[in-house]
């Protein structure tokens, strides 16, 4: 199945990327300051989380455009996968904090927590990390999609109630009482496994990591969509109660969809915090969700590649205009969420391909020639 879902397109998506997986980490570890191809590790580390970007929008355009559900709540998840990799790098801390405390994050002394709360036990042990940033963001998608799924919320209601989701936990995560960090979050990052988060190989790994892992998603991705599962959930898409007639478990299969999507957003997250820095509540909040659905439509739904292409055409968009003209940036993006609909409906990479289809079709065969009395020659009768 895998074999199968590898066409040439993606073929040529994936060799892109093993390419910059390479290249990227060569021209900073490998090349001197002075060097024309020389790349600082601050662009390193911001082409990592374009990275992640892009594989979170990979995850929303699985289940927007093949199966039908526009979630404007993603965000939650990829905050939920990142705050997993947040507490294990906090205590990896341990007395290198601004208050010496072995077990207690510095936020935690401040506020005068007395031990450490229940649920930050075995985060300072990597794997148990590793299985949260998949478990917690996987569980809530499940138990989300569960609910609602059984419940037949389906359209507009879904999308709100999605946004609801991610609104609600942003208001949890900002109150210092919660454990988390408050307002401020998670920040002030030592190392990862033993290796300095700002040193320059640890930051061309990570890199390397976000990568893969987009590759990864790509391939899951493309692997279910061009599979008979695929076919089913885009029938679910387009006609759910006749689908449901026929005698499919609709519910099922929007909510392993749906799960697989939220898995997929919280391995986003966990990559993009050691590359930045820094987990707060902010991201949480219901204008990123909507964020990642501009960048799947820029970049063209339904496309799985085009998600990832938009995601890095609107950041790199974003990075230059906050640093020439920020306060015109929102201005901006919301010209996009009006703009792409009108006149590039199909996104970037859907209306080049559209366009190349027509080039490629062969030309249309010319009428025979007539003669003066208007008839068609003997071999064209």
């Amino acid at each position: 199945m895998l074999i199968a879902a590898l066409d040439r397109r993606s073929l040529v998506f994936l060799g892109l990327l093993g390419s910059a997986a390479v290249t990227v980490p060569v021209m900073n570890l490998a090349l001197t300051p002075g060097s024309a191809a020389y790349l600082p590790s601050f662009a390193v580390a911001l082409l990592g989380k374009y990275l992640t970007y892009a594989l979170l929008a990979l995850s929303v355009d699985l289940v927007w455009r093949y199966c039908g559900i526009l979630s404007l709540g993603h965000g939650a998840f990829f905050a939920l996968g990142g705050y997993a990799m947040g507490m294990h790098l906090m205590r990896e801390i341990g007395p290198r904090g601004v208050y010496g405390n072995p077990v207690l994050p510095d936020f935690m002394v401040f506020l005068n927590w007395g031990e450490l709360p229940w649920f930050w036990h075995g985060f300072d042990m990597f794997w148990f990390a590793a299985l949260m940033v998949v478990l917690v963001p996987g569980g809530l998608a499940f138990l989300f999609g569960w609910l609602a799924f059984r419940s037949r919320v389906t359209g507009v209601y879904l999308s709100i109630i999605t946004q609801a989701m991610t609104y609600a936990l942003m208001l949890a995560f900002f109150r210092n009482d919660m454990g988390f960090g408050g307002n401020n979050g998670l920040t002030d990052f030592k190392d990862a496994l033993g290796f300095d988060l700002q040193a320059d190989a640890t930051r061309a790994g990570l890199f390397v990591l976000s990568a893969l892992a987009l590759a990864a998603g790509y391939v899951a991705a493309r692997a279910i969509t061009a599979s008979r599962l695929g076919k089913v959930l885009v029938s679910v898409r387009d006609a759910e109660a006749r689908a449901r007639f026929l005698g499919y478990r609709v519910v099922g299969y929007k909510l392993f969809v749906f799960t697989v999507s939220g898995l997929m957003a919280g391995v986003a997250g966990a990559l993009y915090v050691p590359q930045v820095g820094i987990i707060n509540p902010g991201e949480f909040a219901p204008a990123n969700s909507i964020e990642i659905v501009i960048w799947v439509a820029v970049g063209g739904r339904g496309t799985l590649i085009g998600a990832a292409l938009g995601a890095l055409l609107v950041n790199l968009a974003k990075t230059v205009f906050t640093s020439v003209a920020p306060n015109e940036w929102l201005y901006a993006l919301g010209a996009l969420f009006i703009l792409v609909p009108l006149f590039l409906p199909k996104g970037v990479l859907g209306e080049a391909a559209a366009w190349w289809d027509r080039r490629q079709a062969p030309a249309a065969c010319p009428s025979p020639a007539r003669d003066d009395r208007g008839h068609l020659p003997q071999a064209a009768e």
